[in-house]
């Protein structure tokens, strides 16, 4: 992945660290209003000192009451930690979903086989397939280590008889060979699955 995400994701993991989930700030802002067994009584009571004391806030999820001892400059900072946060992650998410990300993911593997199915697409919605594969092929294929490519034909027609070592040289080659492709009719179900199993066959491959 290019090392703008790298960067991003590492900060977001970071926030485990920097002590940002909810009950982490309730421990460092406050105390648990504890209850206990009291068995004279056969019951669970909680204590009563802290009533009015604090000011109370309790968890949805487990109907915990935590008493709020921090103060104002002590919460406003935990806003800003959070603000920060919340920011990263629209961050992460714009990139997850610009570009070809948007249309194929995030290629997290280091040999793939992208095979190539255009299904009953005209010429226009062809050559927009191939741009969408060369935008893939460009931003996100030179980030791994070894790939390759296979058209669903009659006979499957491949760029490359194995996964092939990433470079400038195979990239650009792979994309001349792409906008090479004649347009033809679809290919049937078992011209994908053949295809597939051909891809399969690279030991090399992952994904």
């Amino acid at each position: 992945q290019p090392l703008i995400s790298s960067s991003k994701w590492l900060q977001l993991h970071g926030l485990k660290r920097n002590k940002l989930s909810l009950s982490q700030i309730l421990s460092q802002i406050g105390f648990q209003h504890r209850k206990d067994y009291v068995t004279t009584l056969g019951k669970l009571v909680a204590s009563r000192y802290a009533d009015g004391l604090f000011p109370q806030y309790k968890r949805a999820q487990d109907g915990s009451v935590y008493n709020l001892t921090a103060r104002k400059e002590l919460i406003l900072h935990f806003v800003d930690c959070l603000m920060g946060a919340i920011e990263l992650y629209k961050q992460r998410m714009e990139w997850l979903t610009s570009e070809s990300r948007q249309i194929f993911g995030v290629i997290e593997e280091r040999c793939i086989v992208i095979v190539l199915d255009f299904g009953t697409a005209a010429p226009t919605e062809f050559d927009l397939c191939r741009d969408a594969l060369s935008m893939v092929l460009v931003e996100q294929v030179t980030q791994i280590a070894k790939f390759n490519l296979i058209r669903a034909a009659q006979e499957p027609v491949k760029w490359q008889q194995k996964s092939t070592p990433v470079s400038e040289h195979t990239v650009k080659s792979a994309v001349t060979w792409l906008w090479k492709l004649d347009h033809m009719t679809a290919a049937s179900h078992t011209n994908s699955a053949e295809a597939l199993l051909e891809a399969m066959s690279d030991e090399a491959v992952s994904s």
